[in-house]
């Protein structure tokens, strides 16, 4: 249990996915205009992370690396499909995508127009890649392992969307030099948020 919460932990703060990899930019510049739309973002991009790493490491762990398919039979010990990784990931999270984006259309309309494109485009987000092909790297043991890190790394984007976006609504009463407006105080900002992050650098659980 204890692995689990610093898998977690370590996921929101340390190895935040906008802080610490400036993965999923696009979206996260975007979108942040104002609290409530970053906020509905992010907990889409929270529920497709925590859906799609757990089913991207099955695949990876019984279908794709080397000696997956030796549940088969022995002579598909030497099978080795990993070299699909890419395409079957892109796809799982494609999948899960189009039945969010189908569910916010329906119960969420207003939501849904506000997303405009950024919804479905959150299948191309990089940071949704990302964590699991990090999850492949790491070779974590077991699915809680593989979900403990894919919901912290979901709620870490968030963390960071949400932030960002409630800065952004107070700079917008604030005396901005005329230059730096929009993206570049943007930028200015995020930096200084990473480097706040990273005092969690010294977190031990």
């Amino acid at each position: 249990m204890e692995n689990l919460i610093s898998i977690f932990v370590r996921s929101i703060f340390v190895d935040n996915m906008i802080f610490a990899y400036f993965l999923g930019m696009c979206s996260y510049l975007a979108v942040s205009k104002n609290v409530k739309t970053a906020l509905g973002l992010g907990v889409a991009v929270v529920f497709v992370i925590t859906i799609t790493v757990p089913v991207n490491y099955l695949i990876n762990k019984y279908l794709l690396v080397s000696g997956a398919l030796s549940w088969l039979g022995e002579s598909y010990n030497d099978i080795d499909l990993s070299f699909l990784s890419f395409i079957i990931f892109i796809a799982v999270i494609a999948w899960i995508v189009q039945v969010v984006e189908m569910v916010v259309e329906k119960f969420a309309p207003v939501l849904y127009n506000q997303l405009g494109i950024f919804l479905p485009l959150i299948a191309v987000n990089c940071a949704v890649m990302g964590v699991s092909l990090f999850m492949q790297e790491r070779e974590y043991a077991n699915v809680g392992e593989v979900t403990a890190f894919g919901f912290g790394s979901g709620i870490g984007w968030m963390l960071a969307i949400v932030g960002i976006a409630a800065i952004r609504e107070k700079m917008s009463y604030s005396n901005v030099p005329a230059p730096l407006r929009g993206l570049g105080i943007t930028f200015i900002v995020t930096g200084l948020m990473a480097i706040a992050f990273m005092s969690f650098l010294g977190i031990t659980i």
